[in-house]
């Protein structure tokens, strides 16, 4: 497989926190359509894509699906053909946190999970070690001491070169990140959901990640499509809210559908669509080091990078969009 040579000129790349690492402003998450129920051909090609693009970090994890465990096979699949000779060039991640086996070892956060899920996780990919190991959410139950030691480990023991949080409250996140500095394995990055319509890591989050050195990569950055057109005039059949899974069809009230027709109309002014603004808006933000977005294919992904060629934003339209998604 030959990828385009000019792939690295326009991505841009934002230092991860206090890291040596740097990410691309755009990457690439295989949560949904990378499964065993998803067509070979279209996610290859949209992972083909995403690399000639410049895309370099993809991000997984052990229940990514479905089922659980497949977008870990497929992309192992695609790696060990598409991009053989090429896994130097790319950053690869993925976590554990979530249901993934029956019984009391296969969910949250104990040191015999983490370790077990990881190992089936590289087994899946066909590597030695990921980039990026994430715990996907914080376990109440389990010592923080003893989740942090796990991912502690697991560096130590050469299976992953950084670790990650996901889904951390701002306090957790804080002593999580002391407990890994002072175990000498410091936490690269965060992963929180975060956009227009969700907010809370604004509410301390973000200045934990910065006082600490901590990257920030958003997911669910179009809130599971709101932020785009497709509700504007009703449920799509084949939409996620129709089935009734993530989003539910009583989220899509007439008030929110409103905010979206405003937001919708500004981005028209702007020259992008509602999708490419929200991506935008998000990357304003120094301590945002990437976006994480989805795709169904790879015209979507295309789509999704023309966020790129407008991410300012002046006073009065960032004043705009606060106005708009307050109004009552």
């Amino acid at each position: 497989m030959t990828f385009n040579p000019n792939r690295y000129q326009h991505m841009p790349y934002r230092r991860c926190g206090k890291s040596g690492i740097l990410l691309p402003a755009i990457s690439l998450g295989l949560w949904q359509n990378f499964g065993e129920t998803d067509i070979q051909a279209v996610f290859r090609n949209t992972l083909i894509t995403a690399f000639d693009r410049g895309i370099t970090h993809f991000d997984l994890a052990n229940n990514y699906g479905p089922p659980p465990g497949s977008a870990e096979e497929n992309f192992g699949q695609i790696l060990r053909t598409d991009f053989a000779g090429y896994r130097d060039e790319l950053l690869i991640s993925t976590k554990a946190g979530y249901t993934m086996w029956p019984g009391p070892y296969g969910d949250w956060g104990s040191r015999k999970y983490l370790m077990a899920s990881l190992h089936q996780s590289l087994k899946r990919m066909s590597l030695d070690y990921v980039d990026i190991f994430y715990h996907h959410r914080p376990d109440p139950n389990t010592p923080l001491e003893e989740t942090m030691a796990a991912l502690r480990d697991i560096v130590h023991q050469g299976k992953a070169c950084y670790v990650g949080l996901s889904n951390y409250p701002p306090d957790l996140a804080q002593k999580a990140a002391a407990l890994l500095r002072a175990m000498g394995t410091p936490c690269l990055i965060h992963q929180p959901k975060y956009s227009m319509l969700v907010r809370t890591p604004e509410e301390g989050l973000l200045d934990v990640l910065q006082a600490e050195g901590i990257g920030a990569i958003a997911f669910s950055p179009l809130a599971q499509g709101l932020l785009t057109n497709k509700y504007l005039g009703g449920i799509p059949a084949d939409s996620r809210a129709s089935k009734e899974h993530f989003l539910k069809r009583e989220m899509i009230t007439a008030e929110l559908m409103e905010k979206i027709d405003r937001l919708n109309n500004l981005a028209i002014q702007r020259g992008q669509t509602l999708a490419q603004m929200a991506i935008a808006w998000l990357l304003k933000d120094e301590r945002v080091s990437s976006v994480l977005v989805g795709a169904r294919n790879s015209e979507q992904l295309v789509d999704s990078l023309k966020a790129l060629d407008w991410l300012d934003f002046t006073t009065d339209e960032l004043t705009l969009i606060d106005t708009i998604l307050k109004q009552n």
